[in-house]
């Protein structure tokens, strides 16, 4: 009886230390395969709330994005553009919004592909992308004959996560 609790109790210790060098050397493992150029294996899929969006855009044949977007419940064309500081509308898209910049509002010196030139500062309550929505966005009003295409800027991009890889732009928030 003696020996067959001692043969036990050396099993339970051995299966035990084999359960613990099992799990270091998984992990383990897994970063010395990781050190040597392997591939990690899938992780799960994060958890996410159902508020998440991912919106996947495709370039057009010049390289260009083009998205149709709502600002404040309304439609307007425009170019994804990190380069732009701001997003940018030209007066056409923004009186269509019932946005009208008096005069004296043309404070801010503009630097675009067209030259230097006037902007007037607003902000948009809401800027929408395929369920992706950014509230309260700085925007600038420019005259029709300095920006011909509105400009889907850093003041909205900033506010997403966005990656760029092989003629896609993906957007998730």
């Amino acid at each position: 009886m003696r020996q067959a609790l001692i043969l036990f109790v050396v099993a339970a210790a051995v299966a035990l230390g084999a359960a613990r060098h099992f799990d270091q050397t998984g992990k383990a493992g897994g970063d010395k395969a990781m050190a040597m150029g392997a591939k990690p294996s899938p992780a799960a899929p994060p958890q996410t709330s159902s508020a998440y969006r991912t919106v996947t855009l495709r370039s057009d044949s010049r390289g260009h994005f083009q998205v149709e977007a709502r600002v404040d419940g309304r439609p307007v064309s425009f170019l994804v553009d990190t380069g732009a500081s701001m997003i940018a509308l030209n007066e056409r898209s923004a009186a269509r919004l019932g946005i009208h910049p008096r005069a004296s509002d043309y404070k801010y010196k503009t630097q675009t592909a067209n030259g230097v030139g006037r902007a007037a500062r607003v902000v948009l309550n809401r800027v929408e992308v395929d369920g992706i929505t950014v509230r309260d966005a700085e925007a600038f009003v420019i005259p029709d004959n300095q920006l011909s295409t509105n400009l889907l800027g850093m003041t909205f991009l900033a506010r997403v996560k966005w990656t760029h890889d092989r003629g896609r732009l993906v957007l998730e928030q």
